[in-house]
This record gives structure tokens, C-alpha cells and sequence, in this order.
């Protein structure tokens, strides 16, 4: 049975400027075909475009919610596909779609049950929002995306006192696991472990402390825009290439900066501070020669 337009559906939008992006032009594209493809019930965009932060640089990144009855024969890269040719299309480790169009765009596109697909979405709270919701769904044959996305509008900071105990139990943890390995002499594992594992985390304690969550998911995108110069260098002392003095300076640098920002919180919020522990840790990285 066709769907019929419910009142809620967009009219026909307005031609895009002379100056538009190209990630503009890429998602009219998705928004026609969306439309046009009866099985997709619903489409909503996440990333910096919902964000107002897109440039020429940006992704397209999209959640397609598809019929029930369809969505296990959905073929998601010939529906992209119908966007502009690709270069590479395939499951990427996290199970989503991943996609190069031939102008080098990347896209991520989750394809997913409509109806456990927009539940899921309340999962999300504390991790995404949507400051225009209506920006973010292009496409809701339901009225049910557009529902669920209007609950992500407001941004909610994580809680600061149980969020700087664990990033501050997480340092701590990580960063012995890399005394051990530096120690074990395997340097180039205790370089990623600094630039993986430990960078992320504090990156998040500094900028819970500034007051600054609003990359929360990706806490180095806009380091440079959003906290101070001296935060920035801070940073940079914590990297550095793989040879052997660097990596100890590094490594050294980065539990320096973690105690200083765990110290902070315990000041501010009264979390446990191991001392002892940490005492340890920095002894662990500085052998006595």
C-alpha cells in the first residue's frame, strides 16, 4: 500500500544558493531520494552540518530508518549510490555504511528498523543533541523522528563529579598499563597508548574543568577554538615521535598534566584522589637509573 504525504511532510524546498556547500548539495540529493524510495519512512543527519560547524571538509553522516518489512533487504550502498558515484563503499568495524563519493566526501550512513531504529534514539541523551531538530530530519513519513529528535535539543553536560572520578580512575589505570609497556621497551605501543587511549581521556577532564563539553564525543575536534593556548601546549608536550627519549618525555608530560587536572576536580568536586597510587605511577615512568 503507497504511503500517503501526512500534513506533517516537508514542502518542496527552496532552490540552494549559488554559495552553497557541497555537503549542502549532497544532502538535497539524500533528501529527494529519501523521499522518493517508500520503504525509507525516515532520515536524519548527526554530525557538524547539524551543528551549524560544516565546511568543505565535512562528512555526511545520516541514520536511514527504513520499513520494517524492508529492512533486511535494503541495499544501502545502491540506495546511496543514487547520490553520486562511489569510490569505496563497505561495512566499516563498527557495522556501519561507509562510503567515498568520487569528489573524496565521506559519508556514514546507519541503516536501520524504523520502529527499535527512532526508540534508540532517547539512548543518546548526554552524547548527542540536535540544536535544530528540524534541520537534523529530513525526511519523517511518521511524525515519530521528528518527535524523538525534538527531545535531543537541549544539551546536556555529563554530570561533573562521577564523570571526573572515572576519567580520573581511567588515567590512572592507562597510564600504568603504559609504564608497564614502555618499561617492557615496546615503544611504539606506549606511543599509541599516549595518543589513543590516555590524549582522549584528559582531553575530556580539561575540558570538563573549563566548562567546555560541548565536542564531548570527539573532545580534540576544535581544541584550538574552544580552550585556552595554555591548555593547547599543555597537550602538545603530552606528543611527540616514536624514538626513545620523546616517547619517555611524552609519556612523562602526560601524567604531569592528568595529576594536575585530577588534582583540580578533587579541589572542585571532591573526588578520591589516589595519591599514593599516583606517586607510584610516576615513579613507574622515571625509573631509578
Amino acid at each position: 500500500m503507497p504511503h500517503a504525504r501526512p500534513t506533517h511532510a516537508r514542502t518542496a524546498p527552496a532552490p540552494l544558493p549559488a554559495g552553497a556547500l557541497p555537503l549542502d548539495r549532497r544532502i538535497e540529493s539524500l533528501r529527494e531520494t529519501a523521499e522518493a524510495d517508500p520503504r525509507v519512512e525516515g532520515v536524519l543527519l548527526y554530525g557538524s552540518w547539524t551543528l551549524g560547524e560544516a565546511d568543505a571538509h565535512s562528512d555526511l553522516d545520516a541514520c536511514l530508518y527504513v520499513r520494517e518489512e524492508d529492512v533486511d533487504a535494503f541495499d544501502g550502498r545502491e540506495f546511496v549510490e543514487r547520490l553520486a558515484p562511489l569510490k569505496l563503499a563497505y561495512t566499516n568495524m563498527y557495522g556501519i555504511l561507509a562510503v567515498v563519493f568520487d569528489d573524496l566526501m565521506r559519508g556514514e550512513f546507519h541503516v536501520e528498523p524504523t520502529g527499535s531504529g527512532i526508540a534508540e534514539i532517547a539512548t543518546w541523551r548526554g552524547q548527542v543533541h540536535f540544536p535544530r531538530p528540524e534541520a537534523a530530519v529530513l525526511l519523517d513519513r511518521t511524525g515519530r523522528l521528528t518527535a524523538a529528535a525534538r527531545e535531543l535539543t537541549a544539551f546536556n553536560p555529563p554530570e561533573p563529579v562521577a564523570t571526573a572520578q572515572q576519567l580520573t580512575d581511567e588515567l590512572a589505570n592507562w597510564t600504568l598499563m603504559l609504564a608497564h609497556v614502555q618499561a617492557r621497551g615496546e615503544r611504539a605501543r606506549a606511543h599509541n597508548l599516549l595518543h589513543a587511549v590516555i590524549a582522549p581521556l584528559q582531553l575530556k577532564l580539561c575540558r570538563l574543568l573549563r566548562g567546555s563539553t560541548a565536542h564531548w564525543l570527539t573532545p580534540s575536534r576544535a581544541l584550538e577554538a574552544d580552550l585556552s593556548g595554555a591548555d593547547v601546549e599543555r597537550h602538545a608536550t603530552t606528543t611527540g615521535p616514536l624514538t626513545p627519549e620523546a616517547v619517555r618525555t611524552a609519556a612523562a608530560n602526560s601524567w604531569e598534566w592528568s595529576r594536575e587536572l585530577a588534582a583540580e576536580a578533587a579541589d572542585r568536586w571532591g573526588t578520591r584522589l589516589p595519591s599514593g597510587l599516583h606517586e607510584e605511577i610516576a615513579g613507574a615512568l622515571s625509573p631509578t637509573e
